[in-house]
């Protein structure tokens, strides 16, 4: 005798899935943008009838069958949902940008491990001086795509890390990942932390500057935490960091 399968069964869930930026729900049109449609109907060579999944962020993750085929245009509507809305939980990566690819690459890594929001910082010793915002949200919104999330973290504009450390909100527990630690004879300094709001925070290739690390050592909201015996590049530092943080105090 076989399993029967759930309301959200597994056996249905299309194997493209697309996030559109309009609400989802049962018998609800959705139109494809023409990148999206080229994508979909040129790339992936679906037509009139394929099925595709689709995620919004909000309402989870719907089966939507393509009524209009065309690269220009594409019509949709939705026919059953396949996987409920699941947030992660409320994490913040803090991080200052590096080199294009391995900014990218943190990003992307963000999204897949679960984090609600990605924040860029400018620290004193951040070589990027700017970021293209657009470009690394369309990197969450892949990497959401591709590991079956039904959330997008948003992705912040870059601001300097003085400013967010005078604005910090209350009751959300900072983790700084210092480096100075990294020699094994520190504690976690996950250990014994709160639940609840957080975030992590990773520094710039030079690490922190000794203005910095005096201002981050005297704030009551920041715990360090240590990644190790060995210093990490930043984009290994943040996938460590989180992943400390989801096993000990997240969704894993």
């Amino acid at each position: 005798m076989t399993d029967q399968p759930t309301s959200l069964t597994q056996a249905i869930r299309p194997k493209i899935r697309l996030y559109v930026e309009q609400p989802l729900g049962a018998g609800q049109p959705v139109s494809l943008s023409q990148e999206a449609a080229h994508y979909l109907i040129g790339v992936m060579r679906q037509g009139t009838g394929s099925a595709v999944a689709l995620f919004n962020g909000n309402d989870g993750e719907w089966r939507a069958t393509i009524l209009k085929a065309a690269r220009r245009g594409c019509e949709l509507i939705c026919d059953e949902q396949t996987a409920p809305q699941q947030n992660p939980p409320d994490l913040w990566l803090l991080f200052a940008p590096i080199k294009k690819a391995r900014t990218d690459f943190i990003v992307e890594k963000a999204a897949e491990l679960g984090v609600a929001r990605v924040c860029p910082v400018q620290s004193d010793f951040t070589n990027a001086e700017r970021i293209r915002r657009d470009r690394l949200q369309a990197h969450a919104v892949e990497a959401a795509e591709q590991c079956g999330a039904t959330f997008v973290p948003p992705v912040d504009n870059l601001q300097s890390l003085s400013r967010w450390l005078s604005d910090w909100p209350d009751g959300r527990v900072l983790f700084w990942a210092d480096e100075s630690t990294a020699d094994g004879g520190a504690a976690s300094g996950l250990d014994g932390a709160p639940p609840g709001p957080a975030a992590i925070l990773i520094g710039p290739e030079g690490g922190f500057s000794p203005d910095e690390r005096t201002r981050l050592a005297a704030l009551p909201f920041v715990r360090r935490i240590s990644l190790g015996p060995r210093i990490l590049r930043a984009d290994t530092a943040a996938v460590a960091a989180i992943t400390l943080w989801q096993a000990r105090l997240g969704d894993w």
